[in-house]
């Protein structure tokens, strides 16, 4: 039986609630997530059993946890609410490296997104992209010519990979690649996916001119995957507090920029 538009709105609504308060907390029990949202038990069970289906949150006996882990951090849903501030002082930051009539290309992170929706500011522009949720802010915008990246639909990051995509993404070349990924030391960014470091590698690749954004969560960490090296990418933006040494040994391999967040 279809659920009906007002029954799927209340639970997204709920789950949001729930996602929020998980995330602002670190975990929280379901006794305490059936009083925040005043459905029943088996309401609640059913909500933390889809969340963590999807990726978003991970189920333990008697709650649940947000907890980051490298999978855990590949959601979509959950990077669209993980240092949102930093991503629109990023955003920012990397709009004066666009300009009209240029081709952009962006990847599936939520830094990029951050970036979409203040391209509408600039154009005329081509931009290219492999991220649902761009394609669906861009798709309405005046002087905005959109191209989408086909291939293999990812419900965890909300965006479409595998060999398809890398062909498409393989003909293409563009003015600006604009890109984020999971972690990053001095020398090197990873991420802890294989084949989203291949889509990754190519989009940075399509780009005569590439733009890392990065957020101060990820720097000093690693994942298992070796994407790039700092030198390999144009500019960094990096939100702050950072390293002073890890800020002088990346402005020795590129032109790294630290971004000051409100």
């Amino acid at each position: 039986m279809t659920t009906p538009p007002s029954s799927r709105g209340a639970r997204q609504q709920r789950h949001q609630v729930i996602v929020d308060h998980v995330l602002a907390r670190g975990d929280a029990t379901v006794a305490e997530l059936v009083e925040l949202t005043g459905v029943s038990l088996m309401t609640v069970h059913r909500d933390i059993a889809e969340l963590a289906d999807r990726g978003i949150l991970r189920k333990y006996h008697g709650g649940v946890s947000a907890q980051p882990s490298m999978v855990f951090e590949s959601s979509s849903d959950f990077r669209l609410h993980a240092h949102a501030d930093e991503k629109r002082a990023l955003a920012h930051a990397a709009l004066p490296f666009v300009a009209p009539g240029m081709s952009v290309m962006l990847d599936d992170s939520t830094s990029a997104l951050a970036l979409a929706r203040l391209l509408p500011e600039v154009g005329p522009l081509t931009v290219v992209t492999n991220y649902r949720l761009i394609t669906e802010e861009l798709r309405g915008a005046e002087g905005i010519r959109l191209i989408c990246v086909g291939g293999e639909y990812s419900r965890t990051h909300d965006s479409w990979i595998g060999l398809p995509a890398m062909d498409m993404i393989g003909g293409i070349s563009v003015d600006l690649s604009v890109l984020s990924t999971s972690a990053m030391t001095a020398g090197m960014t990873f991420h802890q996916e294989q084949e989203i470091v291949s889509i990754k590698r190519a989009t940075r690749q399509a780009g005569a001119t590439s733009l890392l954004l990065m957020d101060h969560s990820k720097v000093g960490r690693r994942a298992l995957h070796q994407l790039e090296g700092v030198d390999s990418f144009d500019h960094v933006l990096l939100t702050g507090p950072v390293d002073g040494e890890l800020v002088r040994e990346m402005r020795e391999l590129t032109d790294l920029r630290v971004v000051e967040t409100e």
